[in-house]
């Protein structure tokens, strides 16, 4: 068991790296494995399995991210910072919350704050062999990129056509032409990794980026039923209750399901690769996905669990028992430290993550640490275009368990703004694809009213949910005079959270995220 502490600084010299690589121990380091998702919800078959729901999960099988999690510990409650990609993206770089990062905090016009220190950087900067394939953040140029351009640490020497699996595969149409490209794209995933593999000293450890996007649209209709043998109508009764259950959003989510097959069996690839050099038990396996499902209302760019709830599971023998089924609150950013404290590297001060190490090393299931019972979540900018003069939508919401029910308090700081645009730019923050197509289609629809409000209405200034009665959140308490104290409580915390964090968007005045440099780059 480790013994480390949180000091102020960022990370050792590179002579003390090179000097801890040689010294006694450095080979025991683990290394370290993050397989990430990009749009990649949370829709692994063993959720189904551990909670017993009518959830779209059950229609599939996910068998290589059940084995890490039956073989380590799932966590029931993960969450990210903000449910967009790079504000995700910086907050789980630098373990901070999204609001932190100063241009890294929005989508269009993001530029990377060098000064901010990243976990993969400070282990490139402590002797590990650093290097990922696909999707990392880079916004900006490439002098303003992490590890120091797009090029360098990247490995993609067999190509990135992965990314666009269902679009790429279905250009054909023979069952033979369709199965020798599905052969290509995963001896791709794998030639990539030997890459990566080759690059590294014998003895030094590694840290390793698997971050494809192919969960991300567009996808090819009718790929989930073509590929993957899924029937969308399987999914009658099972989505999430704010969505029409109608046959095009139920063959979209199933097209959607499929291309989480496809990363869950190239995943199987990577690990089968660590078991066949030997280095399976010596690496952490880390699975997530960086925020919710793209293309369907109240998911991606929402604070709802639609869009913020992602799956999580870690697999490392030596410290984490098999078949663990953690309950704590986790969020993303928490993976910065414990990345570090697993990799033996002090962790600065300024990341407002907090190691899940002491976590993963305690036994049993349940809630292991009964300070977890929260986490804090929140939304600025996602579509620069979305409401006029490129301005955001300010969200920020905080869930907490208050006994032993999950409740779950959003607040809306400018009630007055559309929260996905409106009607006239068609609701830029609701990505394209056969769903939002089909609600544009019904949006005069009077049949549709109600799942049209849910989706595009402006919202109160204070939303409450009850997530044990109502995890879909359609039914908000705010207004409840039973619910006040919980609310207020709920509240207040989050405000407090947002105060000691020093999030802009609590400062007297016009919020710099409404201003200049927030805007959209020129």
């Amino acid at each position: 068991m480790m013994n480390l502490t949180k000091t102020i600084g960022s990370a050792l010299t590179l002579a003390s790296a090179f000097a801890c690589l040689n010294g006694a121990g450095a080979q025991d380091r683990p290394n370290i494995l993050f397989a990430f998702g990009d749009d990649m919800g949370r829709y692994q078959s063993i959720y189904d399995s551990i909670e017993g729901g009518n959830t779209p999960n059950s229609i599939i099988k996910t068998p290589n991210f059940d084995r890490i999690a039956r073989e380590g510990a799932v966590f029931m409650n993960a969450h990210v910072t903000a449910p967009s990609c790079t504000p995700c993206r910086s907050s789980l770089l630098s373990g901070q919350y999204f609001w932190r990062t100063g241009r890294g905090a929005i989508l269009q016009g993001a530029v990377w704050d060098d000064q901010i220190p990243s976990y993969p950087l400070i282990l490139k900067d402590n002797g590990y062999h650093i290097g990922r394939t696909y999707k990392v953040w880079y916004p900006g140029t490439p002098a303003n990129a992490p590890y120091g351009g797009p090029s360098e640490n990247k490995y993609e020497g067999a190509g990135r056509d992965f990314c666009f699996f269902s679009q790429t595969i279905l250009q054909y149409s023979t069952d033979e032409a369709i199965a020798s490209e599905r052969q290509r794209l995963f001896d791709e995933v794998v030639n990539n990794f030997e890459g990566f593999l080759s690059d590294r000293e014998e003895g030094q450890p590694f840290c390793y980026w698997w971050g494809p996007w192919n969960t991300h649209r567009p996808w090819a209709e009718g790929s989930g039923s073509k590929l993957w043998n899924i029937n969308p109508d399987d999914l009658i009764g099972k989505l999430p209750s704010g969505l029409p259950d109608e046959p095009e959003i139920r063959e979209d989510f199933a097209d959607y399901l499929g291309e989480v097959l496809a990363f869950d069996y190239a995943l199987g690839l990577i690990i089968q690769k660590l078991e066949e050099i030997g280095e399976l038990d010596n690496t952490v396996i880390v699975v997530s996905g960086d925020h919710g499902i793209p293309g369907f209302p109240r998911a991606k760019c929402n604070l709802y669990n639609f869009g913020t709830h992602v799956p999580l599971a870690v697999r490392y023998p030596s410290m984490i028992d098999s078949g663990r089924v953690v309950e704590d609150m986790v969020n993303l950013m928490d993976l910065a430290p414990t990345f570090l404290q697993l990799g033996e590297v002090d962790i600065p001060d300024v990341m407002t993550g907090k190691s899940l190490v002491p976590v993963m090393e305690a036994p049993g299931s349940g809630v292991i640490d009964p300070t977890r019972n929260y986490v804090v979540t929140g939304r600025e900018r996602h579509v620069a275009s979305a409401r006029p003069g490129n301005l955001p939508y300010p969200q920020r919401a905080i869930i907490k368990v208050i006994d032993g029910k999950q409740y779950k308090y959003i607040r809306n700081f400018k009630p007055e703004r559309w929260p996905v645009g409106h009607i006239g730019n068609s609701f830029p923050d609701l990505g394209d694809g056969p769903t939002k197509t089909w609600y544009l289609n019904n949006y005069c629809n009077p049949e549709y009213s109600y799942y049209m409000d849910l989706a595009f209405a402006k919202r109160p200034y204070e939303e409450l949910y009850d997530l044990s009665a109502d995890p879909w959140e359609v039914n908000n308490l705010a207004g409840q005079v039973e619910m006040t104290v919980i609310k207020d409580e709920l509240s207040d915390q989050l405000e407090t959270v947002l105060t000691e964090t020093n999030d802009p968007r609590m400062a007297e005045g016009v919020s710099v995220f409404d201003r200049l440099p927030y805007t959209i780059a020129n």
